[in-house]
Order: C-alpha cells, then structure tokens, then sequence
C-alpha cells in the first residue's frame, strides 16, 4: 500500500469490543464518504481537470452534457479517462480511521456520489474496505440519495459515518455516530446540533489561504521587469510612472490566474515530485473549483484594466497568455524550446512595460534582456536535472530532459550568461557617443558586477541551492540584492554630471 502523509494522532473511541454509542463497535459498519472526506479533493474536478489536459476539446461539450443530469456528466467524463487512484491527495487521518474499524472488527463501506468505477478503483487501490456503494446509471448517490440508500441497508442508527460537508447532514442525522473530516467550522457547528459529541479528526482551514498561497505573489516580484524600460530610458514623470505601475497590477493578476491554470493542469506530474506535491492543488488543500472561478475572474479583470492602459499593452498581455498557456500544456515538454520560451516570456515583461509608457525600446535592452534571460532559464532546468540526479531519478516528470543533458545545460547557459555582459559592454561603448548618460565612463563598473553575479548563480545552481525561479531566488539572496542595489547606484550615478557628483561627494 502506498504511502498516505505523515502520522496522524487519530484517537477512535473504544476497542474491539466497545458496545457503547460513542465508540466502534463491530456489529456496525463503519461508512466513509470519499470527495472532500477520504480525499481532500474532488474526484468531478479532479475528472475535469484530467480531460482538459487529456483532450481539451472535449471541454465544450460538457454544456450539452449538464441536461442529463449530474451523474450522466460524471458517467461520459469517466467514459474518456480514468484517474489514476494511487495520485489522489489522501487524507491520512481518515485512512488511520479506517484501519483502527477494521481491526476493530467492523465491516467498512466507501459511498460516495463519485462514479462506480472511480470508486471501484480507489477500493482496490487502498484494499480498505469491504463494499462500495457509487454513483452507478443515471442514479446520483448523493445527499438524499445517499441517505435512503444507507437507511435502507443498515438502519437507522445502524451505521457510522465519516463525512465533511453540508451534503452530508442528512447522512449524518441518520447515523448512529458521527465522524467529520476536512469539514468547515460551520458545518461542525450545524452538527453538533444533531450529534452532541461528534468525532472531529481534522478541520478544513479557510479556504481563502491555500488560494492565495496557489496564486504565488511573490512571483510578483518579476513583474518588476516591466519598469526596467523607464530606468533605462530615465524617463522620471510620476504620470508615466503611475501607468507602468497599473501595467504591474495587470500582469501580476494575470501571472497569478496563469499559475492557478498551470497548477491545476500540472497537477499529475506535481503529485510526483517530492516538492511539487506539497503545492495548494497537488496536496488538495485548495479546492479545484475555486481555483477555476479565481483564475478566469483575475484574468477577466487584468484584460478590461489593461486595456485602459494602452491597447498595444494589452495586446503583449494576450501574448504572455497564449505563450504561457501553449508553455504550460505542451511545450514545456520540448527541450531548448521551453528555455527559450521562459527566456522570451521574461523579455516580454519589458516589452509590455515599454508599451505600458509608450517607449520605444533599444536594441540594446532587448539583446541584453535575451541573453541574460536565457542564461536564468537554462539555469532553472539545470537545477531540476541537477536535483533529479542528486535524488537517483533516471527520469523528470513532464519535462524533455535527461539526466545526461547537465553538462552541456550548463555550458549553454554560463555562456548565454557571459554573452550577455558583453552585449552591456558594447551599449556602454555606444552611449559615450549618444550623450544619454552625462557620466557613461562609471557604466563600466556594472560588468564585473554582472560578471560576478551571474558566476554566482551558476555556482548557486551547481551546489543546489537553486531550487526556485531565477529571479525569485536573486531577490531573495542577500548577496543578490546588494549586486542590484549597487549597479542601480552606479547608474544613478553614471546619469548626473561629475561637477553634481563632486558637489554630492563634498557636501
């Protein structure tokens, strides 16, 4: 069997042979729902989600489906897929549960509203319990349903039952005890009206706060990009600042409807890496509905904002969209090609900040941006090919590499790295001529920070240490923030006359 989470301290009233109500007791069966209860997820979602993935033009037929009724939709759904029992997020505690009924002796029943063969799947998976009663036909076992069909089979007041949700109140005024899992507190307080000492092995924590943690706002922080334009060009008007920074809310709140997308289709392959499986989606922390409904309302509201902004703005935002969306479901599969995408989706975060306040960016900037961004991006790969190694997996889940492909991700990127300080070489060269710079001359101290800058990335990512986004990660070294904080100065500087330089200096 495999493995469900950490140890849980689950306490189970009674022994083998406890006949008292508050406790087990093996003439009464011991009856676990599974959607939300024995799995933190939702085996519908879950189902919707796999078919977007699976065949996404499938997805427009689902309005037609929905006049058959619940269970027909559930019914075509599973008729196309079949989710894989051992990638559902199982709630341990639940499962210790089950396990202290059996070996008290009851007799153990998954019912659920889920289809009869995705139940039947998860029954062998875990080999837990005796019979499975599910969704079967146009008959949808839930709520009422579900409630006659328990009452018919064992009483009422002849079963336990675990449960989490609203739906299950009626289930759970006809059992003789009462068991919630995953459940809100408001639904813990409606039943304990019925049931005075209701069992509470876990409570669901606001659903607002896994969210929040799925739409990734520290990401924000590369969206920052978009107000490298206005450095560059030292164009300091609070106006154009003021829009740049509009620009910043649109891509963050499209950023984060983008990640929720990418998480929820990402799901399979996060659930079998040993960090990603900890994410809101991937462990079932954060509802798979709610993640839908946030990421079209933030990416519905980013696309109306934008447009405000300027149209040529929005029309890089639909770009980053498509490119992130088209990244998400199939490229990133493809090697070289996912590093230049990611490396492309960073310049175009320039792009859209020039657009934003109407600047008209320099070839300068963009081969720049390019060929660093290109470096950071092969230096992600390499650091999840790195990891992999380091862990003795032959292969990575979703992504085209090989573990033999380390050497040479490092050379590509080191040297797309390095080409791009000579690129900044070359555009210091050029502005002693262009007159943008009143001091270009103090430019030149930028390179070897750079230079060492990105050596130490790349030595970052050659140790481990680099187990998140490039960016992410520089904004969060300390050594990293004062490399930025002083090739920002060297810029403010090299931008004043020297006559203001020596006033500063002496004053």
């Amino acid at each position: 069997m495999r493995d469900y989470g950490a140890e849980s301290s689950v306490s189970v009233q009674g022994g083998p042979a406890g006949p008292e109500p508050g406790g087990l007791s093996p003439n009464v069966p011991l009856v676990v729902d599974l959607d939300g209860t024995l799995i933190k997820s939702d085996t519908l979602h879950e189902s919707i989600i796999a078919l977007a993935r699976k065949t996404p033009s499938a997805l427009l037929r689902l309005p037609f489906w929905l006049p058959a009724g619940r269970a027909a939709v559930k019914q075509r759904i599973e008729d196309r897929l079949g989710l894989d029992p051992a990638l559902l997020p199982y709630d341990p505690r639940v499962i210790d549960a089950v396990e202290a009924a059996r070996n008290a002796g009851c007799r153990t029943v998954l019912a659920t509203a889920a289809d009869q063969r995705i139940a039947d799947r998860v029954s062998d998976h875990l080999g837990l319990f005796d019979e499975v009663l599910a969704t079967r036909g146009a008959v949808n076992l839930g709520g009422a349903r579900k409630t006659e069909a328990l009452v018919d089979r064992y009483g009422a007041g002849g079963f336990d039952y675990i449960g989490n949700s609203a739906a299950d109140l009626p289930v759970w005024a006809q059992a003789r005890r009462a068991l919630a899992a995953n459940a809100p507190s408001a639904v813990v307080r409606r039943l304990a009206r019925t049931h005075p000492a209701p069992v509470v092995l876990s409570r669901r924590r606001a659903p607002w706060l896994p969210l929040l943690r799925a739409m990734r706002p520290y990401q924000w922080v590369k969206n920052l990009l978009l107000f490298v334009p206005l450095v560059a060009s030292q164009t300091f008007a609070a106006a154009v600042w003021a829009r740049v920074l509009v620009a910043f809310c649109c891509f963050s709140a499209m950023a984060s409807a983008v990640y929720l997308v990418n998480d929820l289709l990402d799901l399979e392959h996060d659930r079998r890496h040993p960090r990603k499986k900890n994410r809101p989606f991937a462990s079932g922390e954060a509802n798979i509905l709610h993640g839908m409904l946030t990421a079209a309302t933030l990416a519905l509201g980013s696309i109306l904002v934008a447009y405000s902004v300027s149209p040529a703005f929005l029309g890089l935002l639909l770009l980053y969209v498509a490119v992130t969306t088209a990244y998400s479901a199939r490229l990133k599969q493809t090697p070289l090609v996912d590093v230049m995408l990611l490396a492309g989706l960073y310049t175009l975060r320039v792009l859209a900040g020039a657009a934003a306040c109407q600047i008209v960016p320099s070839f300068w900037l963009l081969g720049f941006s390019m060929l660093l961004f290109t470096s950071l991006a092969f230096a992600k790969r390499y650091a999840e090919v790195s990891d992999a190694s380091r862990r003795g997996t032959r292969t990575l889940s979703g992504r085209g590499y090989q573990l033999i492909d380390e050497p040479v991700l490092a050379t590509f990127g080191v040297s797309s790295g390095y080409a791009a300080v000579v690129v900044m070489a070359l555009y210091i060269n050029a502005t002693a001529e262009t007159g943008v710079y009143a001091t270009p001359v103090l430019l030149w101290a930028v390179c070897p920070l750079l230079l060492y800058w990105i050596s130490r990335m790349w030595l970052a990512a050659q140790r481990g240490f680099l187990t998140d986004d490039p960016i992410v990660f520089a904004l969060r070294d300390r050594v990293s923030r004062v490399v930025i904080l002083a090739c920002s100065l060297v810029v403010l500087a090299a931008s004043q006359k020297p006559s203001r330089l020596l006033a500063a200096f002496h004053s």
